[in-house]
């Protein structure tokens, strides 16, 4: 079993440096309801004691939401919306993909740092979770499409979930349902701000709001 838990730490690593890499939308929402999978598959693997009624039907949520829910309504929006399949990074596909580098390095240097981390975090999980925080927080800032930033907010708290799975008790699981609530409406609210922008101007390229004047 522990085993299996590092090996879908790493899948989920591999995936932070491919969503980096890619440079097409629907890749990007493919590889974020794998994220959401195999972080129900974590849940069902729980660190410490047995599976218990609530971690299961925590996992189930996140299943139903980040593995199937929220790729399927960001995959309508882009095809109701007409969106480019191309993602259009600022900066380039290198410099997002050095930048996780980067944070990957300086993860691993503060797992190394931090005095409790290796007994309160499995090894890698901490390195993995602020991560996939900093890869998502990358294709919030360096997507000019504005459904790329929605699927990068989406990502940045698969990171911080990662973080609280360590922290999962009997009361807390209900705070973690709650959290996807927020998540929810987050991501219905930024669907129809988008629906918005896409009737009001040409495209939901968002770098073009720099053009705007008064």
């Amino acid at each position: 079993m522990h085993s299996l838990f590092q090996f879908i730490i790493l899948l989920l690593l591999i995936i932070d440096l491919v969503m980096l890499w890619s440079g097409r939308m629907l890749m990007l929402i493919r590889l974020s309801a794998v994220q959401g999978c195999l972080l129900a598959a974590l849940l069902l693997m729980p660190l410490k004691g047995p599976l218990t009624m609530e971690l299961a039907l925590l996992a189930t949520a996140v299943f139903l939401l980040k593995g199937i829910g929220f790729p399927i309504f960001l995959r309508h929006i882009c095809h109701k919306l007409g969106i480019e399949p191309n993602v259009k990074p600022r900066l380039g596909r290198m410099f997002p993909m050095l930048a996780g580098l980067v944070c990957l390095a300086f993860s691993l240097w503060l797992e190394e740092s931090i005095p409790h981390a290796q007994g309160l975090f499995p090894p890698l999980l901490l390195p993995v979770a602020l991560t996939t925080l900093f890869c998502g927080l990358i294709l919030v800032v360096g997507c000019a499409k504005a459904i790329a930033q929605v699927t990068g907010y989406l990502v940045a708290e698969n990171g911080i979930f990662i973080l609280g799975i360590p922290l999962i008790t009997s009361g807390s699981v209900w705070f973690e349902l709650s959290i996807l609530l927020d998540v929810f409406a987050a991501i219905f609210v930024m669907a129809i701000a988008i629906n918005h922008i896409n009737s009001t101007f040409d495209s939901i390229d968002v770098a073009r709001f720099r053009s705007l004047r008064d």
